[in-house]
């Protein structure tokens, strides 16, 4: 990853952290790590313990960042919010939102997408 993609990411981390604090969430935890799995955002909101994921593109010419999420992604955040909960013993019902971030020029857009994704069995 070269350091303006790193730069990108972690400003986009910036921005979604500042917009769900703007919405009534409480940030938990940001990059926290189990194993190689990282979960970008944790975050309390109502009775729910929400794990976020965030996007950040510069553009979307090749799609919206959102699209982006993998199933592999997916399952490497289920697994490492299901270490989270045992470990920090959580009593929330577990939710999992995208944000989306595309910086065109000098306009920032934010895209939130509630329970973009469910564990599966």
């Amino acid at each position: 990853m070269s350091s303006s993609t790193y730069s990108i990411g972690k400003s986009g981390e910036s921005s979604a952290s500042t917009h769900l604090i703007k919405m009534g969430f409480k940030i938990i935890e940001r990059n926290w790590r189990h194993r190689r799995k990282e979960i970008d955002i944790i975050a309390e909101y109502q009775d729910f313990i929400v794990f976020v994921e965030v996007k950040t593109r510069e553009n979307n010419s090749f799609g919206n960042p959102e699209d982006f999420v993998s199933r592999k992604q997916q399952r490497h955040i289920i697994e490492a919010a299901n270490e989270y909960i045992t470990k920090k013993d959580i009593n929330k019902e577990a939710r999992f939102d995208i944000i989306a971030i595309t910086n065109n020029f000098d306009h920032e857009e934010i895209v939130h997408i509630p329970d973009a994704f469910y564990p599966t069995l």
